[in-house]
C-alpha cells in the first residue's frame, strides 16, 4: 500500500485486512476462491476500479478467474518475483512461500519461464509463517523469530531471497538475519508501478 501511494498519493483507497480467514495457503481452491470473491464484491460496492490482490497465494490461484468473473475491474496481481531474482547475477536464489503458492501452477510457470542456465533455484514452504506473522508482529515478536527458526535453520546459503508472500515483507529484518550476504527481494516497486499504468488509462 504504501509504495502505490508514493506513486499516487492523491487517490482514494479501500483497504480489506482479512486477518479471519488467515492464513490463505492452507486451503483448497474452491474455499480460497469464495473468500476472494466475498472481498472483491465489498470492494467493488465501496467504488474500486482497480483491485490489487495483495496476496501470492490468492493471485496465483485466483486471479486468471477473477478476471473472468469480473470484466469491469482491473486487477493487479503479487506474485513471487522470481523474474526480478533470475534478472540479476545471483546464482543461488531462495524462494520462501506459503504451501498454496508452492503447490501452484503458476509457480512452477514461473521457474519454467525465468531460471536460468547457471542458476539453481530452491523453494522453501513455510507452514504458518504468515499467521505467525499476523497474530504476532505487533505484540510478541519473539514468536516470529521461533518460528523462522523453525522452517530456516539449516536451510543453507543464497546469493538472492524472494519473499513469495506479502505478509513476509513485514519481517524482512529478522529475515535478514538468518541470510546475512544474501539480498531480499519482494514484489512491491513493481506492483506499484503497474497499479499507477492502469490508473492512467481509466481516467
Amino acid at each position: 500500500m504504501a509504495a502505490i501511494k508514493e506513486l499516487l498519493p492523491g487517490e482514494e483507497y479501500f483497504y480489506i485486512a482479512d486477518s479471519e480467514n488467515c492464513p490463505y495457503g492452507e486451503k483448497t481452491d474452491d474455499e480460497l476462491y469464495k473468500i476472494v470473491r466475498v472481498n472483491v464484491e465489498k470492494l467493488r460496492d465501496w467504488g474500486a476500479q482497480i483491485v490489487v490482490v495483495a496476496c501470492n497465494t490468492a493471485t496465483t490461484r485466483c486471479i486468471v478467474k477473477l478476471r473472468k468473473d469480473y470484466p469491469d475491474l482491473k486487477f493487479v496481481g503479487t506474485e513471487p518475483a522470481i523474474k526480478l531474482a533470475t534478472d540479476t547475477d545471483a546464482e543461488k536464489i531462495l524462494v520462501l512461500a506459503t504451501p498454496g503458492t508452492v503447490k501452484s501452477e503458476r509457480m512452477g510457470t514461473l521457474i519454467k519461464e525465468n531460471v536460468k542456465s547457471g542458476q539453481t533455484m530452491e523453494i522453501v514452504a513455510c507452514p504458518g509463517l504468515a499467521d505467525t506473522i499476523e497474530q504476532n508482529l505487533d505484540t510478541q515478536p519473539e514468536k516470529i523469530t521461533r518460528k523462522l527458526e523453525e522452517l530456516l535453520t539449516g536451510v543453507g546459503e543464497f546469493d538472492v531471497i524472494v519473499l513469495g508472500c506479502t505478509h513476509y515483507s513485514l519481517v524482512k529484518e529478522q529475515l535478514q538475519r538468518f541470510f546475512q550476504a544474501a539480498r531480499i527481494i519482494d514484489g512491491n516497486k513493481g506492483v506499484a508501478q503497474e497499479v499507477a499504468n492502469i490508473a492512467q488509462t481509466i481516467r
